[in-house]
């Protein structure tokens, strides 16, 4: 199943899927549902550059060629914005798409596209600290665990902690494995 995801730009058709599939709870499931918002500004930017942009962007999630999800990528800093960026990706698979390996293969593929088309030493990503099939997922990737950001992120009338995982461009030859 794995070698059958892969990444592609976003279409037109894909926007009213992820309209479709993101804006309810059961859509985003529970780590991801931050409440009702606006789908304007993801259909302007598309207008604008296809949602590739330099300061990020959005790819779709395919398996068999059908899209399942999206991945994206937005700049991130751990100091100054010139010395000290690198790119935090996220992913939103549809529910039928969960725990088939196919967030594992999605952001694999994403992070290779990024080591071999930007300048980034480290990729990043994030997650609720209860969400064990995405900490399982990036671990399978190939990324390792750097901690717990304690509060982080307010979702659902609380403070919900995060668990913060990286992957470094020296760490590739992990890439060159399929994801297990």
């Amino acid at each position: 199943m794995t070698s059958e995801v892969s990444l592609r730009p976003v279409t037109p058709g894909d926007l009213d899927l992820f309209e479709r599939e993101f804006t309810t709870e059961e859509g985003t499931g529970p780590f991801q549902w931050f409440g009702f918002t606006s789908t304007h500004r993801l259909r302007a930017r598309f207008a604008e550059d296809g949602l590739l942009g330099s300061d990020g962007g959005v790819l779709t999630v395919t398996v068999a060629g059908a899209a399942v999800g999206r991945v994206e990528w937005f700049a991130s800093t751990w100091g100054r914005p010139h010395t000290s960026s690198c790119w935090t990706i996220a992913i939103g698979l549809f529910p039928a798409a969960r725990g088939r390996g196919t967030g594992t293969a999605a952001q694999r593929h994403l992070v290779r596209y990024l080591f071999a088309h930007t300048r980034a030493e480290r990729v990043q990503a994030f997650t609720d600290h209860a969400n064990l099939g995405e900490q399982r997922a990036l671990e399978k990737a190939g990324f390792s665990r750097e901690g717990t950001l304690r509060s982080a992120q307010w979702r659902a009338g609380r403070w919900h902690d995060q668990v913060l995982y990286s992957v470094l461009r020296t760490d590739t030859p992990l890439w060159d494995e399929e994801p297990r």
